[in-house]
């Protein structure tokens, strides 16, 4: 079961320092498979981003991802770029430069048409109860849609608890993505 820790400043900070710290602090315990740093309001991304990219690479996580720019995913050094399923026309773009994209997706439609355009692995969100993220799917419908697509599924929102990680690994899913898991 891979593991993929994505970023929020609410719990990682927007200034270099905390951001750091807070990294540090999460890799003393774990280290992940796959780090995305995401900040949506920062001024900063960009230098953040190189940041977040030197920790990750210092501490050996597999692969690095950027949110929603390919272009600065590939300038910056990154692995990888996470896009939204509002980009997914930009999954071309991003395999010409190289990068391993993965794409958000909440709906079946959405996982099966990341696939066909190329995505190399999608998240699928909510699985369980996160704040601000709507219904949950549930397991039985991340079952679903694991048995449907070929290309890894990260199960995405309310992952906090191994018990959790435990089920959705049940279901087949490739990895679990978490932001809060990581904190705790």
């Amino acid at each position: 079961m891979k593991s993929y820790l994505i970023t929020d400043p609410a719990y990682y900070g927007s200034e270099a320092e905390t951001l750091t710290a807070t990294l540090q602090t999460v890799f003393t315990r774990v280290i992940p498979d796959f780090a995305l740093f995401r900040d949506k309001k920062t001024l900063s991304y960009q230098s953040l981003a190189s940041s977040f990219i030197d920790i990750c690479r210092k501490n050996g996580v597999e692969k690095i991802l950027l949110h929603g720019d390919p272009l600065m995913a590939y300038r910056l050094g990154a692995d990888g770029v996470h896009l939204t399923f509002h980009q997914h026309g930009m999954i071309h773009e991003a395999k010409k430069l190289g990068l391993y994209v993965i794409t958000s997706t909440h709906t079946h439609l959405e996982a099966l048409m990341a696939q066909d355009e190329g995505s190399d692995a999608i998240t699928y969100s909510p699985i369980f109860t996160s704040p601000n993220k709507g219904e949950p799917k549930g397991l039985e419908d991340l079952k679903e849609i694991v048995d449907k697509i070929e290309i890894p599924i990260f199960a995405l929102g309310g992952i906090v608890s191994q018990e959790q990680i435990n089920a959705v690994e049940a279901c087949g899913a490739f990895g679990f993505a978490s932001i809060r898991y990581f904190t705790r």
